[in-house]
Order: C-alpha cells, then sequence, then structure tokens
C-alpha cells in the first residue's frame, strides 16, 4: 500500500520504455536456470568506459561486461556469495551492496567496496534483521538499494516474506528505509516499513516486493516490482512506477504496470528485480523475469526509452 504523496510528477520518459526486440539478453549459467535482480553501470561511470553488470545466479554474483549494454560478456565464477546486488558510484569509488543469507533463518545487507570493479573489500555486515516486522522465519533484511537523500544518504530494503504455493519459495512482504550520514553508513531504520502489502491492490495483494529509487529533478522515482495474485489464481510480479517529493511518502504514478508478465515465453510468469541506468539519449532498465511458475527460469533483458 503506497502512503500519500505530494503532485510531483516524474519526467514522461519514465512510463515511455519499450522492450528490445533481442531480449532476453542474459541468460543463466549452465547447469543453473536463474540469472536475477541485475544491477548495472553505463559507460560515463565506469573505468573502462565499459557497460558493467552484476546479477546473481544460485552459486553467487556474477560479474558481466559489454561494450554497448546488449552483448554481455562474463566469467565463469562467481565473485563471491549472495544475491540481489545494488552497485553504486560513489566519488572515485564503487560501492556493492547485496544480500547474503547468513542462515535459511536470516539475511542481511553486506557491502564491499572497489576502485576499479575488479578487486573488492572483505564484506562488512550494514543491516540486519532487528524489528518484528522484519520476520522471524526467516528473518530477511535484503534487496537493498542505496539513493542519496536530501539529507545523506537513503538505504531501501525489502523485509519478511510471502510463500508463493504454485512457485514453491517466498517473496518479500515489506520495504523498509534506513537513513544514513554515510553511503556507507552506519544507517538508522525507520520503525515501520514504508510500502506493505494490500488486499485490494491488484499488483500488491501479497507483498510489496523490492524498489529500486532514483532522484529524478526535485523528486524521487520509485521502480516498484509487487507481488500478487492474480483473478486466475496465479501469482506473479510486475514494475510499478511510484513518486515521491522526500524518498518516504510515495505515489503510484500510473494504475497499470510499467513492464508486466505478458505471452508463453521468457516473461511469462514474473517480472522482477531491475536497475537503470543512463547512457547518452537513452534510459535503459535492466531486469529479469521469470518464464514459469515452480519450473520456471530467470533470465535478464531490457527496456529502452528514448529522452
Amino acid at each position: 500500500m503506497t502512503a500519500p504523496a505530494s503532485a510531483y510528477t516524474p519526467s514522461p520518459e519514465w512510463s515511455a520504455f519499450r522492450d528490445y526486440p533481442g531480449n532476453p539478453l542474459i541468460e543463466p549459467h549452465w547447469p543453473e536456470w536463474i540469472i536475477a535482480d541485475p544491477t548495472v553501470l553505463a559507460p560515463e561511470l565506469t573505468p573502462d568506459g565499459r557497460w558493467h553488470l552484476f546479477a546473481n545466479g544460485l552459486r553467487g554474483i556474477y560479474h558481466f561486461t559489454s561494450a554497448d549494454g546488449l552483448a554481455w560478456t562474463h566469467g565463469s565464477r562467481p565473485l563471491f556469495g549472495g544475491m540481489r546486488p545494488c552497485v553504486r558510484r560513489i566519488g572515485d569509488r564503487f560501492i556493492l551492496f547485496y544480500e547474503h543469507y547468513l542462515s535459511l533463518r536470516r539475511s542481511v545487507v553486506e557491502l564491499r567496496t572497489s576502485s576499479d570493479l575488479v578487486s573488492w573489500s572483505a564484506p562488512r555486515i550494514v543491516l540486519e534483521p532487528s524489528m518484528a516486522w522484519e520476520g522471524r522465519f526467516p528473518a530477511v533484511t535484503g534487496n537493498p538499494c542505496l539513493v542519496e537523500g536530501r539529507s545523506g544518504f537513503l538505504l531501501y530494503y525489502s523485509a519478511a516474506s510471502v510463500f508463493l504455493r504454485d512457485c514453491m519459495f517466498i517473496e518479500p512482504r515489506y520495504i523498509g528505509v534506513a537513513e544514513g550520514d554515510s553511503p556507507e553508513g552506519p544507517f538508522r531504520k525507520r520503525a515501520q516499513p514504508i510500502l506493505s502489502p494490500s488486499r485490494d491492490d491488484p499488483y500488491r495483494n501479497l507483498g510489496a516486493g523490492a524498489i529500486k529509487v532514483f532522484r529524478d529533478g526535485d523528486g524521487f522515482v520509485g521502480l516498484q516490482n509487487g507481488i500478487y495474485r492474480d483473478a486466475a489464481g496465479a501469482t506473479g510480479s510486475a514494475i510499478l512506477i511510484l513518486a515521491s517529493t522526500d524518498g518516504f511518502a510515495w505515489m503510484q504514478v500510473d494504475p497499470e504496470p510499467i513492464i508486466r508478465p505478458e505471452g508463453s515465453g521468457w516473461k511469462r510468469a514474473f517480472v522482477y528485480q531491475l536497475d537503470v541506468a543512463r547512457s547518452g539519449r537513452e534510459l535503459r532498465i535492466y531486469y529479469n523475469a521469470r518464464s514459469g511458475w515452480f519450473l520456471g527460469a530467470e533470465r535478464i533483458g531490457v527496456a529502452i526509452a528514448a529522452t
């Protein structure tokens, strides 16, 4: 459920994305069947002038590079364990946040830093479950996203979980936010979630899912993949666009998703988490989607808006 917000409206480009006809771009690493939760840096931000993308498979976080952001190469082994990464450039350094399950009962948010996107520091925990609404079995803090706020930095995260019976796995129930004076913390959590599921919401009736937040003019844009059950009883996820003046109170901009499941192919069942990169005159959303429910595979594609 979204909270009331001001009349701030995102730039029109945020509602003008079109799927790239060559999707999907990235397939899972064999014998895995999932490559998910992409986070991306455009060439303007990287040391070598190439596109860089991080995403998780079943064994951990993989690093991909590209000359054009469409044809990707990758190493055969994960950099390190973890899932749901978020990479950001702050000054002349890169910070990679990600979710790490310490056990089946508990996940935390860790960060690593780098000056070249190749060598990374040792991990450090910056967020962990501490409140009742973040769940008990499992207790979850994950899906991190860092953005510079009006004063300091905001670290968005997902918490708690909802079990999807037709898939036999869990997805996030709530979205929270923590505030920090530094991009590396320490972070102070808000006491209550800022986004929650709502029984009457067609695209968030099971879970709030996760959100990626970006500055846009005088406000903030949020791209949220809510978790829902449709009228036929099947579960799903689609990307919604939200707006906020302060990063805390959010309003849904369009009643319908900007990217949703469709067809019988790679994005048949779920459209999941994402990241956004701006390069030249293009704004791109990289996202992962799932081809089915219990037996579905997950791949990464892109939608592009010309500015």
